[in-house]
């Protein structure tokens, strides 16, 4: 039977749970993950490669789900080496050591660098952050700031042009020399379907518009700031989707901070994916509504919260919960991993729950013709109560929408915030959403959209095996354009940016607290402007700089998602 593995422990139809509505079917005689066979050594358990076969019960649970997806799902978050890890704590040791010693030697005026100590007139203050947060800025951040928010100059397609910028002070201040750093090939930017980019139609179209309206709607959407383009937006969006209606907002942050407390409150649950984007994280908070967290993508964790949920229900009173809310995003932007979307539905609806999916980073970047993780597994877009997701990505411009049922959006035109408090979408944005999703859809005429649609699948692929292959550590799914090579130790954070901008690439790295403390990265976002050169240019690079710093720690041991480390006083071990 295929769904969701029932617990063999509880009575059918405990709880008021049912089964799966959809998915049910015999299995193949051969048990199967995820579509892929399980045979003999190198099995698969969640799409990762394993050693020996393991007792049974541990590919029981992807036994039962393999008949949810319709494809390949190669999912890899491979072991940190041990020594990789003791060096990674010890660097961090040495760091905070030398940081108290250097605060105790500016305490007595021994020190001559002083620019990280607090200035005079503060001192009567009580302190803005706490005492490590303000430590650990001083004394580990400051070092690799220059890392950090460089100021580009042109359009963030393919390549960037970057202001070059000293510091004399410890990275605390920063001077601009003038210099203008020609292009530097642009690997951070989210452009995934390359429309951000100040030639073509998208552009000409756009300023055709700001010559009509104007740059602003100075005015909300229920007051005088509902245009003819906002109603026409809405209508593609909708259509795009496939969903009956949606509604835009100004900002993609605001779409979940703002949202998820017009749909939830006192007395409700939300199931929140561990890492989740802070704008959900933000909007969780403001609901009031009950939080818990589960293991990311951790489907026997999502569960065993849901049984306890409607078991047990609220806190002390024990009543039932008025809504159960499930957050996922399709994409997670620092792991590179995709929701997996098939048994977090077939979830939902055997514990009768609502599902509010953010495709900030997947809409325009998976599925076929560019529609999404629901498109990617091949799914009903009215499987997903709430289907969120921003325009600052795949579509070049800015703002977020929210798609669902009309009882749904009609509801949230009078009760949200970001409908009735905030400005609306401007005129030229607006044109260069639905002239680049036009474009992505076919309906200009052209094939545009879907060749980069595939070009992207393509770069995306070539990009992560070709990094594999010269021995980096990849995380994340291989379908993803977010691609994470892990560099561990906190002083190869900042040489790793800074060797990457000497041969003229530009890359994001990611560190503590944003990762956990031994994952420090460096986040790489493909694009379908990438050429093929350009990105045989930046492996040739990445090339080196692995072998100058000693990045590449792959021994090609892949550790299933379900077997990651987590922190135990905060979850729960579930039961397979």
């Amino acid at each position: 039977r295929a769904g969701v593995a029932a617990d063999p422990k509880r009575p059918e139809g405990a709880g008021r749970m049912e089964r799966p509505e959809q998915g049910s079917g015999e299995l193949d005689s051969r048990p199967r993950a995820n579509g892929c066979s399980l045979t003999g050594y190198g099995a698969l358990r969640n799409g990762y490669v394993r050693g020996p076969p393991e007792a049974e019960t541990q590919i029981h649970h992807i036994a039962h789900n393999g008949g949810l997806y319709k494809r390949p799902f190669n999912e890899a978050f491979e072991e940190t080496p041990m020594l990789v890890a003791v060096l990674t704590y010890v660097g961090y040791g040495v760091l905070t050591l030398f940081g108290y010693l250097r605060d105790f030697l500016r305490q007595w005026k021994i020190e001559k660098c002083h620019h990280a100590s607090e200035r005079e007139e503060q001192k009567d203050f009580v302190p803005l952050y706490q005492d490590f947060e303000n430590f650990y800025t001083r004394n580990l951040y400051m070092r690799i700031r220059d890392s950090w928010n460089r100021p580009i100059c042109s359009v963030p397609g393919a390549k960037v042009d970057i202001m070059e910028r000293l510091s004399h002070d410890y990275n605390w201040t920063f001077t601009y020399t003038g210099r203008v750093i020609k292009d530097v090939i642009n690997m951070g930017s989210y452009n995934y379907l390359g429309f951000a980019q100040n030639t073509g139609i998208c552009k000409e179209a756009a300023a055709k518009v700001l010559t009509q309206y104007g740059a602003g709607v100075c005015s909300t959407r229920q007051e005088m700031g509902n245009l003819d383009k906002h109603e026409e937006l809405e209508k593609l969006v909708a259509k795009f989707l496939g969903v009956e209606a949606a509604m835009t907002y100004g900002m993609g942050f605001s779409t979940n901070s703002m949202n998820i407390p017009a749909l939830v409150g006192k007395g409700c649950l939300i199931l929140s994916d561990e890492l989740n984007h802070a704008s959900l994280v933000l909007g969780a908070r403001l609901s009031g509504a009950t939080i818990r967290i589960f293991k990311h993508n951790n489907m026997q964790s999502l569960e065993k919260l849901l049984r306890d949920a409607i078991v047990h229900g609220q806190p002390r009173t024990r009543r039932p919960w008025k809504k159960i809310l499930i957050l996922v995003e399709g994409i997670y932007s620092m792991e590179g991993s995709i929701v997996r979307l098939p048994e977090v539905i077939a979830l939902k609806k055997k514990y009768k729950s609502y599902l509010y999916l953010d495709e900030a980073h997947s809409i325009g970047a998976l599925g076929l013709t560019g529609r999404g993780v629901v498109e990617y597994f091949g799914l009903n877009p009215e499987d997903v109560d709430v289907m969120m997701g921003t325009f600052t990505k795949s579509f070049g411009a800015a703002g977020g929408y929210i798609g669902g049922k009309k009882e749904l959006i009609d509801y949230l035109r009078t009760h949200s915030h970001s409908a009735v408090y905030a400005t609306s979408l401007s005129p030229p944005v607006m044109e260069q959403i639905l002239i680049s999703m036009k474009c992505i859809m076919g309906e200009d005429g052209t094939t545009f959209g879907k060749e980069c649609v595939q070009t992207l699948a393509e770069n995306t692929r070539y990009f992560r095996r070709r990094l594999k292959e010269m021995g980096f550590i990849i995380y994340g799914n291989e379908d993803s354009p977010v691609v994470p090579l892990m560099l561990y130790m906190p002083a190869k954070i900042g040489a790793f940016g800074r060797e990457m901008l000497k041969r003229n690439i530009g890359v994001v790295v990611v560190g503590f607290p944003a990762t956990p403390i031994i994952e420090s990265r460096a986040r790489f976002c493909v694009s379908a402007a990438h050429t093929k050169e350009l990105l045989d240019t930046v492996l040739k690079e990445l090339d080196e700089v692995g072998d100058l710093l000693q990045l590449k720690y792959s021994r090609h041991r892949l550790v299933p998602l379900l077997d990651r480390p987590f922190d135990e006083t905060t979850y729960e071990e579930t039961e397979d």
